[in-house]
């Protein structure tokens, strides 16, 4: 499960900043590659601080492993990867550059958004990997 911040109650309590680690599962076909599959929950790692003007902050990593197919040559292949977070909360309405809340931020659009931009393209096997360097 995906927890949230609530910024009106940690700012009451003059809690600014903070960190969170869970693990989720990713949203059914969110994983394009022909004959993979997430091998284990995602993990994430976040750091979040509160300023002064009501914004958020949020930071950290999201790490995940695929199995499957390798991509080139269809041996079995199993890889870890590992994305960045970095977002801004606004009180209010997102702007399409920064995520929008009211009084609780909702941390899953942006668990979705920043596990979409950590995909590879492709899953390949140590062998094929080695080809490559």
């Amino acid at each position: 499960m995906i927890p949230e911040i609530d910024v009106r109650s940690l700012s009451a309590k003059k809690q600014y900043e903070g960190t969170l680690a869970f693990d989720f599962e990713p949203e059914d076909g969110s994983l394009e590659i022909p004959f993979v599959s997430f091998s284990s929950p995602v993990h994430a790692e976040l750091r979040y601080e509160i300023l002064e003007d009501g914004t958020v902050e949020v930071r950290g990593t999201v790490t995940f492993s695929l199995k499957g197919a390798c991509s080139r040559c269809l041996e079995d292949a199993e890889q870890t990867f590992t994305g960045e977070v970095d977002a801004l909360f606004e009180e209010g309405e997102g702007d399409g550059e920064t995520y929008g809340y009211h009084r609780v931020i909702k941390l899953s659009e942006l668990m979705h958004d920043s596990l979409l931009f950590a995909l590879p393209s492709r899953l390949l096997c140590k062998a094929c990997i080695d080809q490559e360097e």
